[in-house]
This record gives C-alpha cells, structure tokens and sequence, in this order.
C-alpha cells in the first residue's frame, strides 16, 4: 500500500477545528476505525500531534496515497485563510508495524447525496509536482534522449527488438507529453509552455541525431522493424491511447514510473527514429510514412492523456481557474481530435 503523511501546520488555537473535522478519538487512530470527513468517507490510518512552537501545533495524518486529494482539499478550504497554515505532504516508504493491504473501514450503507467517494488518486499538489519536475528540460533529459535515440537506431538497424525495448525503456519522453496533457486539464500556461518546449527539444534532438546515423550507416527500408513503423492503422492508434492512458494513470497513481515510460516510448521514439534514420538514407517516401505515425502517436497519447485526467477528476481548486481551465480543455480537446481526424483522413485518402 502506497502512504502518504500529511503535514499539517496550524495556530494551536485552531487544533479543535482541526480535530472536529477529522473526528478523531485520541492521538493515534485504529487502522479499523472510520473517520467521517463532510460528505467524504476516508480511511485514516494514523493521526499525530505535536507542538513545535509557543502559538503553533504540528498533525501529522498517515493515510493510503490515493486518498489524499480528498483529505487535503478539505483541510485547505477550511483553513485557506489561516495566517500559518501549511501542508506537507511525504511519501512514506515504510511504516512498522506494517499495515496490511486490506486494512480499510467498512464502509457504512448512505444514501448517494450523503456519500461522494472521493477520487482514488494522490493529492493534485503532489501530482502536480511530479510532472513539473518530469517536463522540466534539464542536461539529464538531453543525456537520455541521446543516449535512446542511439539505442533505438541500433535496434532498429540490426532489426533487434530487445534492443528497441531498452531504448524504449531509457527515454524520458512520456515526461513533457503527460505534463501538456496536465497543463491542458488545468489551464496552466507556464507548465504548457515548458512541456511544448522540453518536447520540442527531445524531438529536435532525436530527428537530428537519427538523421545523421541516417547519412553514415546502411538504411534498409525492407527491414521488419524498420518497415512496420512506416504505415499507420487503427491498431497503432488504439496503443498509442492506451499508452496515454497508461502514463496518466501512472501518475496519479503513483505506479513507479518505468511502466509509465514504456507505455509512452512504445508509441513515440521507434517511428520517430526509424523516421530521421529513412530521412537521413534518402528514402523520403517511407520517412513520410514513418512521420504520419509518430504525429498520430503524439496526438493520440496527448488526446488520451487529457481524457484520462479529466475522468479522474482532475480540476483546479478555485473556482474562476476551473472556469479558464474548462475552455482551455474544451479548445485543445477539439483541436486534438481534429489535427487525429485530419492526418487518420490524409492517411485514408493517400491509400485509395
């Protein structure tokens, strides 16, 4: 079980509001009791308090990852406005003794108005924070997609798919295109801008190097891996949704994050190389086609990711940011199906 332990920090003088709204019954919780929160129904599985200054009091709520959004989303708008308010939010890597993987409160029967089961993810902050730091264009990121594209370009010219899975394996490419699909959700035009821009660089960077291995090393367009990586079909687009399916919910999730890379590798570095490696040998026909399916990847993951964060719940807190964050989802959702609708029609056409 993933834990997660909240942090919060408050004027002692609020700590009664704060033990009202977690209804606690003592300083530590049984794993099996139920603590009602509003509406909410959470399992709290340990809850801490200390005093770490004259006017100031420390709780620490130990609970299951995916249950944080929920918990902190209430605690901030009860106490937002609270001069020394502050959440923490830590990744617990063990606690003793362990918790078993069913340690959850029974449930009690409500009515559907009294009971809205939150959203089983981890906290939007934490979520946030995560893929910033992922869509950020650091020196390591320019390292890993070198270092992929020359792995995948090997597998690719030796026609070795145990070497294509590592370079799918090593590239950092799910990071920028699950952060333009969290910017889209939210209407976040600072991360947008860095996810477009670590995005356009991985992309330059792999296209540039493929092309030049493209110029010295033999192209045989004949090749399987190379070749099936030059024509697009319904199945191509149906992995690449599933792969940004399969990143976001990764994320929110928090499933360790080479699943979420493979995922995403799988329908973007392989065509995009095979695209610069045919470009670089002269085969400008098949590079065509190679191009056409990493685009249709690329809109695929991005289209699938956006949908995925939406069905999680995923929306800013304040009210007048959900209002820009929905046109803004509702603009690039349809320019993301339109830009899928005209290259799967381009495609069609050039096949009749």
């Amino acid at each position: 079980m993933e834990l997660r332990l909240i942090e919060v920090v408050l004027p002692e003088r609020d700590l009664g509001d704060l033990e009202k709204l977690l209804e606690g019954r003592g300083e530590v919780l049984d794993v099996t009791l139920l603590r009602s929160l509003g509406p909410y129904r959470y399992p709290v599985l340990g809850v801490w308090k200390e005093r770490f200054s004259t006017e100031e009091i420390i709780v620490r709520i130990l609970t299951s990852a995916e249950k944080t959004e929920g918990l902190t989303d209430l605690i901030s708008e009860k106490f937002a406005n609270v001069d020394g308010f502050r959440i923490n939010i830590i990744p617990v890597a063990a606690t003793i003794p362990n918790i078993p993987e069913n340690a959850e409160p029974i449930q009690p029967e409500v009515s559907p108005e009294e009971h809205k089961r939150p959203k089983e993810r981890i906290s939007r902050e934490e979520l946030y924070s995560s893929i910033e730091t992922a869509a950020k264009l650091t020196k390591v990121y320019i390292a890993m997609i070198v270092l992929s594209s020359i792995i995948a370009a090997a597998g690719l010219l030796s026609n070795n798919v145990v070497v294509i899975i590592g370079a799918m394996v090593v590239a950092p490419l799910m990071g920028p295109n699950v952060a333009l699909a969290l910017a889209t959700t939210l209407g976040d035009l600072t991360l947008a801008r860095n996810a477009l821009k670590t995005n356009l660089v991985g992309i330059s960077l792999a296209v540039i190097l493929s092309v030049a291995l493209g110029l010295i090393l033999p192209v045989d367009p004949s090749m399987p891996e190379i070749s099936s990586r030059t024509s697009v079909g319904f199945a191509e687009v149906i992995v690449a949704f599933a792969s940004g399916c399969a990143g976001v919910l990764a994320f929110t999730t928090a499933a360790p994050a080479v699943i979420i890379g493979v995922a995403v590798a799988v329908s973007l570095l392989p065509p995009l190389v095979a695209f610069g490696l045919l470009l670089g040998a002269g085969y400008v026909s098949y590079a065509t086609g190679a191009l056409l399916l990493f685009l249709v990847n690329l809109i695929s993951v991005n289209l699938a990711g956006v949908a995925t964060f939406i069905a999680q719940g995923i929306f800013p807190r304040n009210w007048w940011e959900a209002d820009r964050a929905k046109s803004a989802t509702f603009v690039a959702l349809m320019l993301w199906a339109l830009l899928l609708a005209a290259l799967l029609s381009f495609i069609l056409a050039s096949r009749i």
